[in-house]
């Protein structure tokens, strides 16, 4: 099954916005500290369902936001959650980004960035299209130290990259981004259960949920373009 179908299919059962809002626990604390300023052009990678960029309008009050999916039914689903002009959402590719060179001053990716068929490709692409001094803020909670997240790929039919901290810096580094910050993001709004309560019908035990959720969280790698 192609990325395409299958988050289609997501988007029809409703998915989409359950996976906003389990990815906004973390992702607001991403996007708080993205510098960006008014009327800034921002494109979100992956957008899912939009609520990245609705709340970059809101609170950075952003002059043009884009969504690339590649669904068109997570698009789709996303321009109707939307209302306003200054936000557009797109079908697209991560291997060729619609965008002209040296167009867009930031971006923002949340849980989407590892499903790019080749990734080191996509990086080049993005820092093609980001003008000097831009942002990526790449948000993904499917990495290697997390060890509670390997077993996704059982789930879903699509190849996903899962690369550990070093890698994900140095493949930034190779496409030609500066890292100016990587770190771990927990998120402290999932509730965790007693002790007593496990095994639970996800948890074998509260210390695998608390190495989930409280110690690695989010892998937030933030790359510059000099």
């Amino acid at each position: 099954m192609s990325v395409r179908e299958e988050f289609d299919s997501w988007a029809a059962s409703g998915r989409d916005k359950g996976m906003e809002d389990r990815h906004w626990h973390t992702a607001k604390h991403a996007l708080a500290r993205m510098p960006v300023e008014a009327g800034e052009t921002v494109l979100d990678l992956g957008c899912g369902s939009g609520y990245a960029l609705r709340a970059l309008r809101e609170t950075a009050d952003i002059g043009h936001g884009v969504g690339l999916d590649g669904s068109p039914e997570m698009a789709h689903n996303a321009a109707g959650y939307t209302d306003d002009e200054a936000v557009d959402f797109l079908v697209g590719d991560f291997d060729s980004l619609p965008f002209a060179a040296d167009s867009v001053d930031h971006v923002f990716s949340m849980e989407a960035f590892y499903y790019a068929p080749d990734p080191a490709h996509t990086l080049e692409e993005l820092t093609r299209i980001l003008r000097p001094g831009g942002t990526f803020y790449c948000a993904v909670n499917y990495y290697e130290e997390n060890e509670a997240s390997h077993a996704w790929q059982e789930n879903i039919s699509i190849e996903m990259t899962r690369w550990d901290r070093t890698q994900y810096r140095e493949a930034f580094q190779e496409a030609g981004f500066h890292v100016a910050e990587q770190e771990t993001i927990p998120d402290q709004e999932i509730e965790i259960p007693p002790a007593d309560a496990f095994p639970t019908d996800d948890w074998e035990s509260r210390e695998a949920m608390i190495d989930r959720y409280r110690t690695w969280g989010t892998l937030l790698t933030v790359g510059v373009v000099p």
